[in-house]
């Protein structure tokens, strides 16, 4: 991977309570020329936002201990022009609307992989940053949907299918099959 012209100061801060993702995508970063640190919390997120506040930030929405957009509004505070992109593997329009008027420069969903997240890093004025070369389908995105509200439902499938409004047993055929591509 060749080195990007990332600007003067090159940290980054990434918060993900998923520690393969996290280690995978600090090493990519690491390929790409940012200078990277990690945290696994809300709260370790907050502590290197306000001791060294990074000139860039990826940060998780769902931690384990709180929400992400805590360490969002604290990187604000202490540095205004960091840009910072909000992932989530829990999409939802409210959630990006929350994010960006806290002070995110993006919002991208999970999978998200290290291109669309340098890309969307690095998107300067009202570019917006290139669409995703594999966007997932139609058939992941509802596949990945599903999965969401059975997970948040505890995996119970008939409170699942009445949240969804679908029959229970299509549900459960659904759950069933491997996820599409």
């Amino acid at each position: 991977m060749d080195q990007i012209d990332i600007g003067p100061d090159k940290t980054l801060l990434l918060v993900d309570d998923d520690e393969p993702f996290l280690r995978r995508l600090a090493k990519a970063m690491e390929k790409r020329g940012f200078e990277v640190e990690t945290a696994d919390s809300v709260a370790g997120g907050r502590a290197i936002a306000t001791a060294r506040p990074p000139a860039f930030a990826v940060i998780d929405l769902r931690l384990g201990d709180g929400n992400g957009l805590d360490v969002v509004e604290v990187l604000r505070e202490r540095r205004a022009d960091a840009r910072v992109v909000v992932l989530t593997g829990y999409g939802a329009i409210a959630t990006a609307v929350a994010a960006v008027k806290i002070g995110a420069t993006d919002y991208l969903s999970k999978p998200a992989d290290a291109n669309d997240i340098t890309n969307a890093l690095l998107a300067t004025g009202d570019d917006m940053p290139p669409p995703p070369e594999n966007p997932m389908s139609a058939d992941r995105v509802r596949w990945e949907h599903i999965q969401r509200v059975y997970e948040l439902c505890d995996r119970n499938v008939s409170e699942t299918a009445r949240r969804l409004s679908m029959h229970r047993r299509t549900l459960q055929r659904i759950l069933a099959k491997r996820s599409p591509r």
